[in-house]
Order: structure tokens, then sequence, then C-alpha cells
């Protein structure tokens, strides 16, 4: 019940992710329909109903300007799970958040200012920027844009074939 779904707004602009759960509440509701579905099925008690893979908005949402809260999960998300400093991917528990320049010298806590990062480049890097602890960043940080939330469905859409004509490859 937690595998992602397309959503697509009634124009088919991919507009967001979501669980399963979340999309077959909005088919039964009337408010999307199926585009493309899954093999597999969930069960009630009295009926069996396919797993939709893209859904679709049947009236169509205006979306605002988006930007996400920032939140350890969000920076995570942005940066896809690597240490911004050795390169590596990790799972989310084993990743911390890093101030770039660190919040003893001014540094905000913002989108510009935090990155994902292991415990031991953290632990390497210390109280220091970047450059003083001879590190370098992957990615200039930046904040977490509509064009991100594009990206990381194109990147979630490899692992299923049915989002490809919808997100433009």
């Amino acid at each position: 019940m937690q595998e992602p779904v397309l959503v697509l707004n009634a124009t088919y602009e991919p507009i967001n992710v979501t669980a399963v759960r979340r999309a077959m509440v909005l088919l039964l509701k009337g408010v999307a329909q199926a585009e493309e579905m899954h093999s597999s099925e969930v069960h009630s008690a009295a009926h069996a109903h396919r797993v939709p893979s893209v859904i679709r908005l049947l009236a169509y949402r205006h979306i605002p300007q988006q930007s996400r809260a920032l939140s350890r999960k969000n920076i995570l998300l942005r940066d896809r799970n690597t240490c911004q400093f050795c390169g590596a991917v990790f799972p989310s528990s084993e990743l911390t958040l890093d101030h770039v320049v660190p919040r003893s010298r001014g540094g905000r806590s913002s989108w510009e200012n935090l990155v994902a990062c292991c415990y031991r480049c953290n632990n390497s890097k210390g109280d220091r920027t970047p450059e003083e602890a001879g590190l370098k960043l992957a990615r200039r940080p930046r904040p977490f844009t509509l064009h991100t939330s594009r990206q990381l469905m194109r990147l979630i859409g490899h692992r299923d074939e049915r989002w490809r004509k919808y997100l433009f490859y």
C-alpha cells in the first residue's frame, strides 16, 4: 500500500507522487481516475480493485508556486539520501544534517545552508567550514522547488515504465 503512484492534474501535468492508499481514496471518491494500473490488486470484503500506477484528477487544480517546509525529511529527499561530502548513499537513519556555515559562525538553518551528511564526514568537519575541513560539497544546496519535485518524480519513474509518457523523458 506504500507503492508510489504518480498524480496528474486534469491537464496531464505531473503534480505529485502519493501512496496507493491515498490514490485509492481519490479514485473511490470520484475525484480522480486511473490512467495506468499495476498488475496487483487490493481486496475488500466484497470487491477486488486493481492498484493504480498513475491517476489523473478530474478537475483542474491550480498549483501555486510550491515550496516545501524545511525539515529533515525534505533535506534528505532533496539530497537523495546522499552524503554531500563523500557522495555515499545511506539509509535515513545513518545521515545527519550539517550546517555548511556552522551555526556558531552565524550560519542559519535554511535550505541554502543545510545538507545531508554521514556521521563520519560530519565528525571530521566539526565546527568548521567545508574549505577549512578540506571537504568539498557535491552540490550547492538549494531550496526544494517544483523543479526538484519533478526531477524526483523522474527518478522514481525509472522503476515504473508506465510513468514515462507522463514525465516527458
